[in-house]
């Protein structure tokens, strides 16, 4: 079993560009987890396809995949038709996997680790999946939010998926969909929410941090982003929950993440 704990550090926030942080190498074992997590029902059914529904038509598009792991949707990304693509991520191990499957694929991203002013104003979206929830404090969440709107162009726009500010927090809930979701302090602005994730390869313990809705959009237009959007991840077409596999079924009533589409000012 591998097992992980963040500890009270950021993840990508700017503090850390010149060096890896403490919590970023927590990430560099779960490479093969990361992808295999790609084919769970409630991801491959529900969040994924509503990120690219939000994301719209890439043609042409510069885009940057912050906090790209595995590089699942920087992959996705080029496929959809994006321009450039590059993968930003500090962990090492995510890096060496993402990296190893570009040099075999030979599909055009570009991967980094770091953010240098030659990327500032460079990309048309910035796309963050499951980041903003590894800011510790207030000031690593603004500074987040800074360092993805930097990247941005003006009219440029943030897709994120950060912890859905009304989740569930019975810890049982989700574990259909193949997760545990657990606090000892639940909708405390600041406090850590424990995801343990299960699957084939064995089991991972992950520390995220919880932000209120007010928290996020806050942290967001201090950086310039503005015209904030909210979406519950849904599956496409009609399916209502009643109808839906038991995997499914929890998520569509209550995800666990949220889709926030801003724009650059």
């Amino acid at each position: 079993m591998v097992t992980t704990s963040i500890p009270q550090e950021g993840l990508l926030t700017e503090a850390h560009e010149s060096a890896p942080s403490t919590a970023a190498s927590q990430f560099n074992e779960l490479a093969g987890l990361y992808e295999e997590m790609a084919l769970w029902p409630f991801r491959k059914d529900i969040e994924i396809p509503s990120v690219l529904y939000h994301l719209g038509d890439l043609t042409g598009r510069d885009v940057l995949d912050f906090g790209c792991g595995s590089g699942f949707y920087a992959r996705m990304l080029k496929a959809r038709g994006a321009r450039r693509v590059v993968g930003y991520d500090e962990a090492d191990g995510m890096m060496r996997y993402a990296r190893r499957r570009e040099e075999k694929e030979r599909v055009g991203i570009e991967f980094t680790s770091d953010l240098s002013a030659s990327l500032h104003g460079q990309f048309d979206i910035v796309l963050s999946v499951y980041v903003l929830p590894y800011a510790t404090t207030r000031d690593a969440l603004h500074d987040m939010c800074a360092s993805m709107a930097r990247l941005l162009r003006p009219g440029g726009r943030l897709v994120a998926l950060p912890i859905h500010p009304d989740y569930e927090i019975e810890p049982d809930y989700y574990r259909p969909c193949g997760f545990n979701l657990s606090s000892e302090t639940p909708y405390v602005e600041g406090s850590p929410v424990q995801l343990d994730l299960m699957c084939g390869q064995g089991e991972a313990s992950v520390t995220a941090w919880y932000w209120s809705a007010s928290a996020l959009e806050t942290a967001l237009r201090a950086a310039g982003l503005g015209t904030i959007h909210w979406h519950d991840p849904k599956p496409l077409g009609s399916t209502a929950a009643r109808d839906a596999p038991e995997t499914l079924r929890p998520y569509i009533l209550r995800p666990h993440a949220v889709i926030i589409d801003c724009q650059k000012e």
